[in-house]
């Protein structure tokens, strides 16, 4: 048997993280989510995600009742990771580092989809499951639009938030207050 384990969120710029693990053959798929207060302040700092990524995958596996002796895990390669294989190297348990597609890739992107458009309120029709550039500037946009009010879903912790990112979400903010300003006049 063979367990799947991929990531979506982890690099974006808003929101919850998520972890799903499928077992191939019986479906079985299993979310586990890691708060944005992860990526941010101390808990960034202290690499919080990395180490609460094991308390999940660890979980999970349980759920699923992983046995380490008959079964393989397939695990994303993804730097989110990177505490697991070292857990599951101490543990004996068999993994390949791997590139994830299909099914569980799908579910879990699609997961992040619906935690940033049901929780986080993302309402633009190019929000997709494709990650990348595309979709951080979505979601940047997204926080320059209500700056003051949407700063605290963003994962402050990544280095060019706070170096570059946040002063020009500011001054989008800003212009698109003056253009509704002049709108209103």
């Amino acid at each position: 048997m063979t367990i799947e384990i991929d990531d979506a969120g982890t690099g974006d710029l808003v929101g919850d993280a998520f972890i799903g693990l499928l077992r191939k053959e019986t479906d079985e798929l299993i979310f586990k989510t890691l708060s944005v207060d992860l990526f941010k302040g101390e808990n960034w700092k202290n690499k919080k995600p990395y180490s609460e990524a094991v308390n999940l995958v660890k979980d999970g596996l349980r759920e699923l009742n992983f046995k380490k002796d008959t079964e393989i895990v397939h695990l994303c390669r993804g730097n989110i990771f990177d505490q697991v294989r070292s857990y599951f190297l101490e543990e004996g348990i068999n993994y390949e580092d791997a590139i994830v597609e299909g099914k569980l890739q799908d579910a879990v992107e699609g997961k992040l989809i619906d935690h940033l458009r049901n929780d986080l309120n993302v309402r633009s029709r190019n929000l997709t499951k494709k990650s990348g550039a595309r979709r951080y500037f979505i979601l940047f946009n997204w926080v320059c639009y209500d700056f003051f009010k949407r700063e605290k879903y963003v994962k402050s912790g990544f280095k060019k938030w706070n170096s570059v990112w946040r002063e020009r979400a500011i001054e989008k903010y800003n212009k698109i207050r003056e253009e509704r300003k002049k709108k209103n006049d």
